[in-house]
């Protein structure tokens, strides 16, 4: 199993950051590594969503949800069994600390740990940094 974190502070407020992070049918239009998502109904636990990105086609199931601060989901993907957790924190000036950890396990991970993490590690810093360009721009 791989692990990585990351974090990024964002100059727009927890609403606006959250908005548009749990809007998964706008995912496309602003995310450069996804080019399909889509939820039927609402977003909450037990709720999945189907998205593309990178080649993977995959379906994820909320499984924590607690509106304006954290969200959590999960599913497999091409071997993949991966867990991704979101948690957004006000920062008391109009700025928003958006924290992701994501965990992948399954046997293309223990074949290639170091190029699956890498993978891993790229793909979130640049959905971290699409939100953020994404959510400035916004307010």
């Amino acid at each position: 199993m791989i692990t990585t974190r990351h974090e990024i502070r964002i100059a727009a407020p927890v609403e606006t950051v959250w908005r548009l992070h749990t809007d998964v049918a706008a995912w496309p239009g602003w995310n450069t590594g996804i080019d399909l998502a889509a939820l039927e109904g609402e977003l909450k636990v037990g709720a999945s969503f189907r998205w593309l990105t990178h080649g993977l086609d995959i379906t994820s199931t909320v499984t924590e949800m607690e509106p304006g601060r954290s969200i959590a989901w999960g599913g497999p993907a091409a071997g993949i069994d991966g867990i991704h957790h979101w948690t957004f924190e006000s920062c008391g000036d109009g700025e928003t600390l958006v924290i992701t950890e994501e965990s992948w396990a399954g046997a293309p991970v223990d074949a290639d740990p170091d190029g699956m993490l890498a993978a891993l590690e790229q793909s979130l810093v640049a959905w971290l940094d699409d939100l953020k360009r994404t959510a400035e721009q916004d307010s």
